[in-house]
């Protein structure tokens, strides 16, 4: 099938495009709404400010497809293949993906907002300020992706991996990550505000600047990791393991840190909370 024949087909009230062949067609600024596009063949199809609104891409091919500033908000994309896509400021409001395959894709300024994403692949994915607020993040794979300046507030993140991936100056709100393997993660300058990392594996993680009010810590490993100005109010660090941590110019007056073991631990211009040395903390060189 060509364009003409789909928008020809679409004007006449045809909705029911599944499996079709669209590969390489240039559909952009197309509107198809509530459109059946189930195990289409659509790669390397542009959808440049097209209208996919309602639509149902499930189990397409849409690899290396240029979908930039595609409006498909409240469209269902479950298993598609978007390996290397380009969705560059696409508005994907309330989207269903889960199990879709978005490695490599580009998902710069997408507004994902509440969209369910459950079991996702955005492994190495470009997602540099996407909006994921209150999205159902499960099982996700984050590894070695970008997602500096993210807004994750209020998403669920549970069983999601996160080897190698950027979370500089993201937004983490109240977010629930116990226990969740973070060894390595770049948090540097992240604002965590109330999230809970209870028991979390963050080995070498970076927090350099990261805003760590009413943030839990309680238990978490920290060994290795790099804290230097991070700021701390109200943070929970009781029984938290910060052997050979960076924790230049930490401010601890306002932390619990009960417990805590600072063994081998950078303690430049480090400010403890006044009756530290008759808490139970360990320390040693």
């Amino acid at each position: 099938m060509n364009k003409c024949d789909l928008l020809k087909l679409y004007a006449e009230g045809n909705r029911d495009f599944s499996g079709v062949d669209l590969k390489g067609a240039d559909l952009s600024g197309v509107s198809l709404i509530g459109v059946n596009l189930r195990k289409a063949n659509l790669i390397g199809v542009n959808f440049d400010r097209a209208t996919l609104t309602n639509s149902d891409l499930s189990y397409a091919q849409l690899n290396w497809a240029n979908m930039n500033f595609v409006k498909m908000s409240s469209a269902k994309l479950i298993d598609a293949d978007l390996t290397k896509a380009n969705l560059l400021g696409a508005l994907m409001l309330k989207c269903k993906l889960p199990g879709a395959r978005l490695s490599g894709a580009n998902l710069r300024d997408v507004n994902l907002r509440g969209a369910n994403l459950r079991e996702v692949n955005f492994s190495s994915a470009f997602l540099q300020r996407i909006n994921l607020r209150e999205a159902n993040l499960s099982g996700v794979n984050f590894n070695w992706a970008n997602l500096d300046e993210a807004r994750l507030s209020g998403a669920k993140l549970y069983g999601a991996s996160f080897y190698g991936a950027n979370f500089s100056r993201t937004f983490l709100k109240d977010l629930d990550l116990s226990g969740a393997d973070l060894q390595g993660v770049n948090f540097s300058e992240a604002r965590m505000g109330g999230a809970n990392l209870e028991g979390a594996n963050l080995v070498a993680a970076d927090l350099r600047e990261a805003h760590l009010r009413l943030v839990n810590l309680k238990g978490a490993d920290l060994t290795g990791a790099n804290l230097s100005k991070a700021y701390l109010d109200q943070t929970n660090m009781t029984w938290i393991n910060l052997t050979k941590a960076d924790l230049t110019d930490v401010d601890f007056s306002k932390a619990t840190i009960k417990g805590a073991t600072f063994n081998g631990a950078e303690l430049t211009n480090t400010v403890f909370p006044p009756d530290w040395e008759n808490s139970d903390m360990r320390i040693a060189s």
